[in-house]
């Protein structure tokens, strides 16, 4: 049986073009970056010629980019350390969106505890922020406002640059995790007066392992690991050159590939969406249907379970997710469905499908045929009715 993956926004495979630039870095040039040494010198300038590209891709210097272990250590960065850089200024208020990834919602509570105020931002059916209400609740302690570029569960895109423009109106840092959105979605640092910006390796065909956090040359930023004094003494820890290397490669591919490849992705998109809605009763898409991201879908599929759902694919060789892979274990439902007015029975039947560079439209057509069956199963023995 052929498998069909797709769950590309969890993670996606190492491009063989990703994985050949890597190869000489794990036993040939093996240095470590701050050895003074040949081998040092020669990871030092992979390192950096990495930097340089992928600050180049979204606008940036390359001083700007600091690398480091994942998207969640950069966002847990970019909000700690900024909150905690900036508290005797007594800027002690953060406003973040209630659709944000895990990371961010468990940072922005952790400071709760210490502290920190926080407001959390409305968002309407489609999961775009309330741009009135982010303008009413800065106040004359507001440090950071943090919103998610495009959403990891429902695909919603926001509206980056109206968001920078307030926040740099009223001197606000903007800190967005780009880390969906990245390669899929261009990005301008400057032009969308983004001062924090954090994405991920492994989400863009490079390795797990790597990721950045853009900081403007203007932002404080207080370090939140110590220790060597690494990446301009705001991340300690011996770089992973193999995956950084990695991921500069992913940018370069991305850079010359990414926008057929993306315009592609939005024509199975909309293909299997419109599939689903117009042939499986009591179907409803999550997210905006037109401001989402390329490769996302998410659907709910009334009076059935997804953990079941996921199941039931999984046994049939197609991999999917019923939410966020970082907490699809949480029985609990998704902060984002509840987030944009879900009921918890529909947030848990709601399953992401994400599309990705080696998906096919044959593919999708086995995947919706084998959807239909799956779904008329689940239904016959669920004790939840579901609207037809």
């Amino acid at each position: 049986m052929k498998k069909i993956y797709l769950d590309y926004a969890a993670t996606t495979p190492v491009d063989p073009r990703v994985f050949k630039a890597m190869r000489p870095y794990f036993s040939q040039k093996f240095g470590n970056t701050m050895s003074l040494h040949w081998q040092g010198r020669q990871a030092a300038k992979a390192v950096e010629k990495a930097r340089e590209k992928i600050a180049k891709f979204i606008g940036a210097d390359p001083e700007e980019i600091i690398f480091t272990s994942s998207a969640t250590e950069s966002n847990n960065l970019a909000i700690k350390g900024t909150a905690f850089a900036h508290k005797s200024e007594h800027k002690n208020h953060l406003i973040i969106s209630p659709v944000e990834h895990d990371c961010v919602i468990a940072s922005a509570r952790w400071l709760e505890k210490q502290g920190f105020e926080i407001t959390w931002l409305k968002v309407d059916k489609s999961g775009l922020i309330d741009l009135e209400h982010l303008k009413n609740s800065i106040k004359k302690n507001t440090l950071l406002v943090s919103v998610i570029h495009g959403n990891n569960e429902i695909g919603t895109v926001q509206d980056i640059a109206k968001i920078g423009e307030i926040c740099q109106k009223n001197k606000v840092y903007f800190h967005t995790d780009a880390s969906q959105s990245f390669g899929k979605i261009p990005i301008d640092v400057v032009k969308m007066k983004i001062d924090l910006l954090t994405a991920s390796s492994h989400k863009i065909y490079g390795p797990k392992g790597a990721a950045i956090l853009y900081i403007n040359h203007q932002a404080k930023i207080e370090p939140i690991i110590h220790g060597g004094g690494h990446e301009k003494n705001l991340r300690s820890s011996t770089l992973n050159v193999p995956a950084i290397v990695g991921m500069g490669k992913a940018v370069e591919i991305l850079q010359s590939e990414g926008k057929k490849e993306n315009l592609r992705m939005i024509k199975l998109r909309d293909f299997l969406i419109n599939k689903i809605l117009t042939e499986i009763p009591g179907t409803h898409l999550n997210g905006h249907r037109k401001q989402r991201l390329c490769n996302n879908i998410n659907i709910t599929f009334s009076g059935v379970e997804g953990e079941s759902l996921t199941m039931e694919l999984d046994f049939q060789g197609i991999a999917v997710s019923s939410g966020s892979a970082c907490s699809s274990r949480n029985l609990e439902p998704s902060h984002v469905l509840t987030a944009i007015g879900l009921m918890a029975e529909d947030a848990h039947g709601s399953l992401r499908i994400s599309l990705g560079r080696w998906t096919t439209k044959e593919e999708l057509i086995k995947t919706l045929k084998i959807l239909k069956i799956v779904v008329k199963k689940l239904r016959t023995i669920s004790p939840v009715a579901y609207e037809k």
